[in-house]
């Protein structure tokens, strides 16, 4: 991992951006981080593109960092400046064209889009803990917030240093890994919108029963995809503090 920039936000939190390998990366930092206090690690996943979901990402991190936590994310695959992925790309085009023909999404089409993204992206979340928990100012435990679910679902299954989650209810998911779900044990707050429009509620709710977790909350919201109040965010950060500290 090689840091490329960094600076001191207004808040005191250290931001700095950096390279694993080929795919870029942002960490912050509580100014309450050193190594004789190492702050936890929260890994902020999100739907692509870091330079687009960059102030959401900050803010989350700077509401952990209030916190006394650590907070990281990688771009995913095929998305912001990392090379285009041919398949992901008509994948995307073909789920496009079906909802906006109002046909339905079948689960060949959820398969296509979504197993190779986490197939790709699982291990990179893991080089990344690898990476980061060997600097001085960061410890565990660690915590997985946000972002495509299903990938969230396989670090909670496949990732035994994520000791909690935070999984948001509002992509499509498989059906192998509505199975993985049944094998998750770890603490986890789920958020749900109930008028997603981009999300087929009962599917959600089918996922959330699926967990095998013996502490799992769901918290469901009035509102839309983009409508999360911000009371339900304040909530998954208590959640994480509870279970990370």
């Amino acid at each position: 991992m090689h840091f490329t920039s960094e600076r001191r936000l207004d808040d005191g939190v250290l931001e700095r951006r950096f390279i694993l390998g080929d795919i870029p990366g942002i960490l912050w930092t509580p100014a309450s981080a050193s190594a004789s206090e190492p702050a936890p690690l929260i890994l902020l996943g999100h739907p692509g593109g870091l330079d687009k979901m960059y102030l959401r990402l900050a803010g989350r991190a700077r509401r952990s960092a209030a916190d006394g936590f650590a907070a990281a994310t990688i771009e995913l695959p095929g998305s912001g400046d990392r090379p285009r992925w041919a398949a992901l790309e008509q994948a995307r085009a073909d789920m496009r064209r079906a909802i906006e023909a109002g046909e339905p999404v079948g689960e060949e089409m959820v398969d296509a889009l979504v197993l190779p993204l986490v197939e790709e992206s699982a291990p990179e979340w893991r080089a990344a803990l690898d990476a980061l928990l060997p600097l001085p100012e960061i410890g565990g435990p660690v915590g997985y917030s946000g972002g495509v679910i299903s990938i969230g679902i396989r670090m909670a299954v496949a990732e035994p240093r994520v000791s909690a989650a935070v999984l948001f209810a509002g992509s499509f998911v498989p059906r192998a890994i509505l199975e993985e779900a049944r094998q998750v044990t770890i603490p986890l707050h789920v958020l749900l919108q109930w008028d997603d429009e981009g999300n087929d509620r009962q599917v959600a709710l089918d996922l959330f029963d699926a967990f095998g977790s013996k502490e799992k909350t769901l918290q469901a919201n009035m509102g839309g995809h983009t409508g999360v109040p911000q009371f339900a965010g304040e909530a998954a950060a208590q959640f994480l503090a509870r279970h990370l500290k």
